[in-house]
């Protein structure tokens, strides 16, 4: 299990950008310009940077690792609109209807108690807030990257657990995850244990008083330049917390299984995340008692 708190871990949501293809998802479920945002569950600032470039006004990134957010500062510091505060995702400290979106990304599957994230997500948002949590559920684990990176969206209505496979489905060139849980299946178990239904995040949300509506995305993780390049990240466990599952010699081993498997060149990456979307009424009424 990754420590969050550990200074070795400070950087491994830094040093990369958010892709068109998250950009063209979110702009369509909120115009962000002059909005201020939280982004909660921060990390290195990836996303809370995404957000200015959109037109955010002001962003506040929320973390619980202070190794983390020193490193969000020192990358992102520069702009005086983007801040970073330490606090728990169930209890920042931030004022109550502070922000006109509430967004988190790869966060809620770390969480013990979702209805806790949803009523701070939801104190934390002004009438008319929108919140986005980004997070991916067994059911994207499992599905293949086989799709139009072009529209870098998936649509898929009729799809239920009903359709599901129980194992992942297997690696490829784009989907570099399916291929860990072939070296080590243990982890798709610990996949399951830990990632949230679509269902179970939805009443969360809806408990706390917004109109809850869920989408798809596939989004582009990272468009490496060679294999070399992808594998570094991986062996550093760069952005994947299911790596620190693997101790330094298992790790060494998944490394010698993509070498085998992937082409020399340059190798995208692509993951599928769940959204849900979150709307709070206009009035100042939270809906709750």
């Amino acid at each position: 299990m990754i420590d969050f708190t550990a200074a070795h871990n400070a950087r491994t949501y830094s040093g990369r950008r958010a892709h068109p293809s998250w950009s063209a998802h979110v702009t369509g479920l909120v115009d962000p310009r002059a909005a201020v945002v939280v982004d909660l569950g921060c990390g290195g600032g990836i996303y809370s940077r995404a957000w200015r470039e959109l037109g955010a006004e002001r962003v506040i990134g929320v973390d619980s690792s202070a190794p983390i957010l020193a490193s969000a500062t020192a990358e992102h510091g520069a702009d005086p609109q983007i801040t970073f505060h330490r606090g728990d995702a169930t209890a920042t400290g931030l004022p109550e209807a502070c922000a006109d979106v509430v967004f988190s990304r790869a966060l809620v599957h770390h969480l013990p108690d979702l209805r806790a994230f949803a009523e701070e997500a939801r104190r934390l948002l002004r009438p008319g807030g929108t919140l986005i949590v980004q997070d991916r559920t067994v059911e994207d684990v499992s599905q293949p990257a086989d799709v139009d990176l072009a529209a870098a969206e998936l649509a898929a209505p009729d799809l239920t657990a009903a359709h599901l496979t129980a194992a992942a489905l297997p690696g490829d060139a784009r989907h570099v995850r399916g291929w860990f849980f072939e070296a080590f299946p243990r982890l798709l178990q610990v996949e399951a244990a830990r990632r949230p239904g679509a269902q179970e995040l939805t009443e969360a949300l809806e408990e706390a008083g917004v109109h809850v509506e869920v989408s798809t995305l596939w989004e582009v993780r990272a468009e490496h330049p060679d294999r070399e390049s992808l594998l570094a990240d991986v062996a550093a466990r760069t952005g994947r917390s299911i790596l620190h599952e693997l101790d330094d010699a298992e790790l060494a081993r998944l490394v010698d299984v993509l070498r085998a498997q992937l082409p020399e060149g340059g190798v995208t990456e692509v993951d599928r995340w769940t959204l849900w979307t979150a709307r709070t009424p206009q009035s100042s009424s939270s809906g709750q008692q």
